[in-house]
């Protein structure tokens, strides 16, 4: 029992880690979903992964690439609320990283889970290099190197 403990305590506490990086970055930049959803994201995702597995901790058990395909599902579906929920103009899209953000942090929960702790700590300080970086990139893209959008005539006023 101390040694399943010490377990459970390792890969349960560094998807909450690895979460809480993930959604500290997205406080960071103003987001509404942040450190206590995207580290109770992994977390979840790490539980249900590690009770998949049961006692015999065996990766190619029956209940583990279904457990996987829910989780991924799930997330899914709470992704598309967030980008929905954020979308209210017709012309702009937000939220996509947001959505990402969890898919990913989803996925954190997954390998910390399945007890894949390096995978786990090089995919995060990856993510948070795309996320820290990424902005200011686009930024820049955006400002240097896009076309200036034509500006369409105005309309002619009506003849009477």
């Amino acid at each position: 029992m101390p040694g399943e403990l010490s377990i459970i305590i390792e890969r349960l506490g560094l998807a909450t880690l690895a979460g809480t990086a993930i959604g500290l970055n997205r406080k960071l930049h103003g987001k509404p979903v942040g450190i206590r959803t995207h580290s109770l994201v992994a977390l979840g995702s790490a539980m249900l992964v590690y009770v998949s597995y049961g006692r015999a901790g065996l990766v190619d058990g029956p209940p583990v690439p279904q457990t996987v395909q829910g989780i991924v599902t799930g997330i899914g579906f709470v992704g598309a609320g967030v980008i929905l929920h954020r979308s209210g103009s017709k012309n702009r899209i937000t939220g996509l990283t947001t959505a990402s953000a969890l898919w990913f942090t989803a996925a954190l929960g997954v390998a910390c889970g399945a007890g894949l702790f390096v995978p786990t700590v090089v995919a995060t300080v990856i993510a948070l290099v795309v996320l820290i970086i990424g902005g200011p990139i686009e930024g820049f893209i955006e400002t240097h190197c896009r076309k200036p959008e034509s500006i369409p005539p105005p309309p002619e006023p009506p003849v009477e």
